[in-house]
């Protein structure tokens, strides 16, 4: 049975992301795409158990890590996922693993 990457230690962790690097690789050069998209989003959450989540502060705003520049707020943390509102779209709440949230 497979661990939790919150069960996991910091290393193992590594490893994991490796690993998941490697299946990356190989989905992008078969032309899987959709198998790539979920190595990279697993990726992004392994990578988010190495982060500090009291690091992360309701209020504090981030660019979101996906290429278009997005900014988001910070309304409060639950584990490794901050959760908020996109700026210009304080409607819709929405949630993202701390591992793609760049400090400005």
């Amino acid at each position: 049975m497979e661990k939790r990457y919150s069960q996991m230690s910091e290393y193992e962790i590594r490893q994991e992301i490796t690993l998941l690097n490697d299946k990356a690789k190989k989905a992008e050069q078969m032309g899987m795409v959709n198998e790539l998209a979920v190595y990279e989003r697993k990726i992004v959450m392994a990578k988010s158990y190495l982060l500090n989540p009291d690091d992360y502060n309701a209020g504090e705003t981030y660019e979101i890590n996906d290429g278009e520049g997005t900014i988001f707020k910070i309304s409060y943390m639950n584990g490794i996922f901050a959760w908020g509102y996109r700026e210009g779209n304080e409607k819709e709440e929405e949630a993202f693993p701390i591992a793609l949230l760049i400090k400005q």
